[in-house]
């Protein structure tokens, strides 16, 4: 097994956190409130941070935020470089999302390539306001 090495730690607990409740603000200010908001981390490391959000927005606006994961292996457009057999954890959205205003949440942008994947499948599932 090998052993990892920490070379630089990019941002300590403290910034992260202070990242977290900068964008709380920036999406209440965004969609002015949270009326029809649905926040939906992308698998599986976009779930944990939506969580972190709403729980921001729930300290600043007093109100509960909806969050949902959004699974995308079968909307990949690499999919069959992936592997034969992939493995689907499944989507948990029990909310209709027609009208809403829906943030996409993931760990990292690089190439966009998720986010459309991402994309195509909230479209499968129904007319956000926007996303």
């Amino acid at each position: 097994m090998t052993k990892l090495v920490r070379k630089n730690i990019i941002m300590d607990k403290a910034a992260v956190r202070r990242a977290t409740v900068r964008i709380a603000h920036e999406i209440i200010e965004k969609n002015k409130g949270v009326d029809d908001l649905l926040l939906v981390g992308i698998r599986t490391r976009g779930v944990p941070l939506a969580k972190r959000i709403a729980a921001e927005i729930e300290k600043i606006e007093k109100v509960q935020v909806p969050v949902g994961s959004l699974d995308i292996t079968l909307y990949r457009d690499d999919l069959s470089t992936l592997a034969y057999n992939p493995v689907v954890h499944g989507t948990e959205l029990d909310l209709d999302i027609n009208g809403k205003v829906i943030v996409l949440i993931d760990d990292v942008l690089y190439t966009g390539r998720t986010i459309r994947a991402a994309l195509d499948a909230l479209i499968d599932m129904g007319r956000p306001k926007v996303i």
